[in-house]
């Protein structure tokens, strides 16, 4: 097993900030994906649109966009980043809907903490817009499905197969 090396510690073990100034700003871009699981009229109301509060899918999209903005707001060591793009997109499944978050950058760190906080907030969103009607959904399966630039390179994540 490699060893591990967590950057955002001192050598005496205190949390610190990591110093990315000697990194050349490089293009950098990262996605994340987690699934909102519902109850399969949830779903029904989402797609046609009846959902009271109002079109679901777009004030997540809003929500995903304004988090990626702000994750070193939320997230305590993450850097302040010029987010270039951030797009939210969502499948919507017959008792779930999933959500996809790319974000890119051209910086000196990755956007690996953006597309996932992204993610998770678009998340989030869905189901404070539809708690009301659904009180036991669940939201899961948050993971980074891509990171690509910097020094280590491409990171993609192998899909599972599905159990069923």
């Amino acid at each position: 097993m490699p060893e591990l090396n967590f950057t955002h510690l001192d050598p005496m073990g205190h949390a610190r900030m990591v110093d990315v100034t000697p990194k050349d700003a490089t293009h950098r871009r990262a996605v994340a994906r987690c699934r909102v699981f519902m109850q399969s009229a949830t779903a029904a109301a989402i797609i046609n649109r009846e959902v009271k509060k109002g079109d679901v899918l777009a004030v997540a999209r809003v929500a995903g966009i304004q988090a990626a903005k702000r994750t070193s707001d939320l997230i305590p060591l993450c850097h302040p980043l010029l987010v270039g793009a951030v797009a939210v997109n969502f499948e919507i499944g017959d008792d779930f809907v999933e959500i996809e978050v790319s974000v890119d950058t051209v910086e000196r760190t990755g956007v690996e903490m953006e597309a996932l906080h992204a993610c998770s907030v678009a998340a989030l969103t869905i189901y404070d817009m539809c708690k009301s009607a659904d009180r036991g959904m669940t939201i899961g399966e948050l993971a980074l499905w891509e990171k690509t630039g910097g020094r280590s390179g491409t990171f993609r994540r192998e899909a599972t197969p599905d159990p069923s």
